[in-house]
């Protein structure tokens, strides 16, 4: 992903999947298209929390997302991958 939109949640009464949930949310309503990725601080993952009902977002980790950041966007297949 060369692009997305950066979400900060730092509220602790939230799972993982709420956070992730309200950042997808606001992102289909600022740009008219829905997400395919989300990548968080490997530690995230760490926290207890259930991100079942995502809906068909993937989820990964990336060191340079920093805690409580939620890097949402849409991740352009390659040609290899298409190929597939």
């Amino acid at each position: 992903m060369k692009t997305g939109m950066l979400w900060f949640d730092d509220d602790k009464k939230r799972s993982l999947a709420e956070k992730v949930t309200r950042a997808v949310t606001y992102y289909e309503q600022k740009y008219k298209v829905t997400p395919n990725v989300c990548y968080v601080h490997p530690s995230t993952l760490e926290e207890p929390g259930d991100v079942a009902g995502l809906n068909g977002l993937e989820l990964r980790t990336a060191k340079q997302v920093r805690r409580n950041h939620f890097w949402v966007g849409i991740e352009e297949q390659s040609s290899d991958r298409r190929a597939a």
